[in-house]
């Protein structure tokens, strides 16, 4: 895990830390799920998955994290992948899991909430909107706005971006 923001560390003690992970995307099994496997290897910032892991600082949870995101309701359904890439709007869900540790690879802290991290990102799951349309409503729109509203940082994905010289 890296850290991308200058003096993060001495900011975070007492408060719940927030990551930035990146995955591949999801797709049916066979020559497109190759395709996305490849490209999440080969870092192509524009065909990865995208989302939220919070890092509670208070016990008993210390030993877990939450991973939250926003993704299609069926993402490995080949009729979903059809209406996504013609750029249609699917339906879309918000997921919350626990993990028993943050993700060694593409995993970057980007800040410390002052609020109880899990709390804030539940509320925000219950407005989010769950029609899902890449490029206008996707996975970046739901990482990017519940960073900001943990972490008061806008446009973490850009920075990021920016800052690890993806492609």
């Amino acid at each position: 895990m890296a850290s991308v923001f200058a003096n993060s560390a001495a900011a975070t003690r007492g408060r719940d830390e927030v990551y930035v992970a990146a995955v591949p995307l999801r797709a049916t099994k066979g020559p497109a799920q190759l395709l996305m496997s490849s490209a999440y290897t080969l870092n192509v910032w524009d065909l990865q998955h995208f989302m939220v892991v919070i890092k509670p600082f208070s016990p008993p949870t210390h030993s877990q994290v939450f991973v939250c995101d926003f993704q299609p309701k069926d993402p490995e359904n080949i009729y979903t992948a059809l209406e996504v890439l013609s750029g249609r709007s699917v339906p879309g869900s918000v997921l919350v899991r626990k993990l028993t540790k943050l993700p060694r690879n593409k995993c970057w802290f980007v800040g410390s909430s002052k609020l109880d991290a899990v709390d804030v990102a539940i509320n925000f799951n219950k407005s989010w909107e769950t029609h899902l349309r890449i490029g206008q409503h996707d996975c970046r729109d739901y990482t990017n706005g519940l960073v900001e509203r943990l972490t008061g940082r806008k446009l973490v994905l850009e920075h990021l971006r920016s800052v690890a010289g993806q492609s």
